[in-house]
């Protein structure tokens, strides 16, 4: 298990709740691209979640509880959601991006990236993905079969550092 991993256990216990895979889902409520693909990663999430947990993390500085919540039901999530104003999670898994996702199986990053390439840059979007890259990540996990460490680049809004 890495070290920054190991760390965070002691502040987060869902990181250890379970010996399953985890899903990192960064993003923030003020972010457009990631605020439209709350019907995927809901889809992911109703996939998945029997054999995979998911977490939603917030970034954004100053983002209070009751506003995380408020945009949860807004968009629908059933998703646990955490919020991460000191980026503790971003840092562990390298996030720069919302909406980025990271994998993790035995305390392994095997998977950082976007969600899908529905978006090919911050102003050109297609209808539909031609690749559902955590889709097809966590078919493998779910299926016993992590896949080799892959990092794709996520396309969305930047998460800002720390003043």
């Amino acid at each position: 298990m890495k070290a920054g991993l190991a760390a965070l256990l002691f502040a987060a216990p869902w990181l250890c709740a379970a010996p399953r895979p985890l899903v990192l889902i960064f993003t923030r409520t003020d972010c457009p691209i990631s605020n439209r693909y709350a019907p995927e990663v809901k889809r992911l999430y109703a996939t998945y979640s029997g054999r995979v947990d998911f977490r939603l993390v917030y970034v954004e500085p100053g983002l209070t509880a009751d506003r995380m919540e408020r945009h949860q039901t807004e968009y629908g999530f059933a998703i646990p959601a955490v919020l991460d104003t000191d980026r503790k999670y971003t840092r562990m898994a390298g996030a720069t991006i919302t909406p980025e996702a990271a994998v993790f199986v035995d305390g392994e990053l095997i998977y950082r990236g976007r969600i899908d390439d529905r978006n090919a840059s911050y102003a050109v979007a297609r209808a539909q993905p031609l690749h559902r890259d955590l889709d097809e990540v966590l078919a493998a996990v779910a299926a016993g079969k992590p896949p080799s460490p892959r990092f794709t680049r996520a396309v969305g809004c930047a998460i800002e550092p720390l003043k």
